[in-house]
């Protein structure tokens, strides 16, 4: 397994460990491998374009979410 190194705000990483519960490597894992699906099923598409694929993929209660921690 390759290990990467991310970089958050210090407002963001005081919020993280409010969720000591939560593993954030893992859910960093598996957020990565849907983007990943979601652009491979994407690329697929004969219809897809490189600004569709640059659109932000968040929902709004994503958004929240993150605005929240």
């Amino acid at each position: 397994m390759t290990n990467i190194t991310l970089s958050i705000d210090d407002n963001v990483y005081k919020k993280m460990k409010k969720f000591s519960e939560v593993k954030w490597s893992e859910f960093v894992r598996k957020i990565i491998s849907q983007r990943i699906e979601e652009l491979d099923n994407l690329k697929q598409n004969a219809f897809a374009d490189e600004g569709l694929l640059a659109q932000n993929w968040l929902s709004e209660e994503d958004n929240k979410a993150w605005r929240d921690l």
